[in-house]
């Protein structure tokens, strides 16, 4: 079962989550809150496999409370849920440690689907989002002839939101290879972190951009 921690500060959304959420047999709710500071006193406790936050929220917003519960359950991937689509919150949020970003505009198909793919280590981007986040590296002009195939292998992995423990199951390699290839990677394509890199991917179409 895939566990689900709930936090918004709209009822109706808690609402509408919940029974979304409640139908689906491999899904289960561990908890429904309305502000960041009960959702990372939750997560710390119930150690959910997801945690779907809302940004805007009292006491704690969802770029701290995804912070705080990274430190406090290392293992739950947070999924962004929001109105929000502005660079002055996705990227932070992405950083912050959110495995996935979607708009409240997402179909309820497809938020499922986002969170048993985070289930699974993998990342699931918004279009409007993913457009953004790829014209932030639009600007970089190394080719990615400079990486080895290998690396374009774990690159793809990247893209695909697999970690690298994932990663290593894929390739058939250690988790410390992994991490070497990820650190070339980043240094060879001049980028700064895993989502950069994942971003480049989409624009290089080593992978395709899902717009559904």
């Amino acid at each position: 079962m895939i566990s689900v921690l709930i936090a918004d500060d709209h009822p109706i959304v808690r609402q509408g989550m919940q029974m979304l959420l409640e139908v689906q047999d491999d899904i289960e709710i561990v908890g429904v809150v309305e502000d960041g500071g009960k959702a990372v006193a939750l997560a710390e406790k119930t150690r959910p496999t997801v945690a779907l936050l809302d940004l805007n929220m009292p006491d704690m917003d969802g770029i701290s409370a995804t912070q705080a519960i990274q430190q406090a359950s290392p293992e739950t991937q947070v999924v962004i849920l929001t109105s929000h689509h502005e660079d002055a919150m996705v990227f932070p949020a992405i950083k912050a440690g959110a495995l996935s970003y979607l708009l409240k505009s997402t179909s309820p198909d497809d938020v499922v689907a986002a969170i048993r793919a985070a289930a699974h280590g993998e990342s699931r981007l918004h279009p409007r989002v993913a457009r953004r986040l790829m014209d932030e590296v639009s600007g970089q002009r190394v080719s990615v002839d400079v990486l080895t195939t290998r690396e374009l292998e774990v690159l793809k992995e990247i893209a695909q939101g697999n970690d690298n423990k994932r990663i290593a199951a894929n390739l058939s390699l250690s988790e410390k290879t992994v991490k070497t290839h990820v650190s070339n990677i980043l240094g060879k394509l001049q980028l700064g972190d895993r989502t950069q890199a994942a971003i480049y991917a989409l624009k290089s179409r080593l992978v395709p951009l899902d717009d559904n």
